[in-house]
């Protein structure tokens, strides 16, 4: 069974294949669509929660594709930090501006350095549109990251484009960096159980069926 995920991030696309492994769900990502020559709409992100801005995508993608869909946000909390500073679903965006890498480890840094070391975690949501009269959606505690801190010494050897943060992010059971542990520990640390039992309790409930038909 075939699937829209939208998201053009194939590492996104392929970390969410990997949780859902099981369930006979293929997943086809925009870039996937892209590749084939398919428009893609300009969706933007106005919400102020992540299940809202996973809602204005998933809709906006059913009404271009027409076909099931779903997608996904995230939003960045600091426990112990005034509201003012909260990143939310506006983790790269600070006072309007869309930062560079450079700049949001410069801006994260400079808040550790301000805070001291940061508990953080990421709230996720999800929302899935399989017709007009059929919406799912969540944003739910089990669809959290689990906890890590930010430092503000980066790691010394390693970037990653288009996530700056895992240079400065450092798993608490071990304390290193997130590029030290193993992959089957980091896939722990990132884990969200929820997306799983999303899938399996729409598949449970017996109404839909992914490939598209009414059961």
């Amino acid at each position: 069974m075939k699937l829209i995920y939208g998201t053009g991030n194939p590492a996104k696309a392929a970390a969410m294949q990997n949780r859902i492994a099981g369930l006979g769900i293929e997943l086809i990502s925009l870039q996937d669509l892209r590749a084939q020559g398919v428009e893609i709409p300009n969706v933007p992100e106005t919400g102020n929660t992540p299940l809202e801005n996973a809602r204005q995508k998933a809709h906006a993608y059913y009404e271009a594709f027409r076909m099931p869909v779903f997608s996904c946000d995230s939003g960045l909390y600091f426990e112990d930090v005034p509201e003012a500073v909260q990143p939310g679903v506006h983790v790269r965006t600070v006072n309007g501006v869309y930062l560079t890498d450079e700049q949001m480890l410069e801006h994260y840094i400079g808040l550790v350095k301000r805070y001291g070391r940061l508990t953080a975690k990421y709230r996720n949501a999800i929302c899935y549109v399989q017709d007009e009269e059929h919406v799912y959606e969540a944003m739910e505690p089990d669809m959290e990251s689990e906890k890590f801190w930010l430092t503000d010494v980066p790691h010394s050897s390693i970037r990653r484009e288009g996530f700056p943060l895992d240079s400065i992010s450092l798993d608490p059971g071990t304390g290193k960096y997130f590029y030290d542990l193993p992959e089957t520990a980091v896939d722990q640390v990132a884990v969200e159980e929820g997306f799983l039992t999303f899938f399996r309790r729409i598949l449970q409930e017996g109404t839909v069926n992914i490939s598209g038909s009414r059961q």
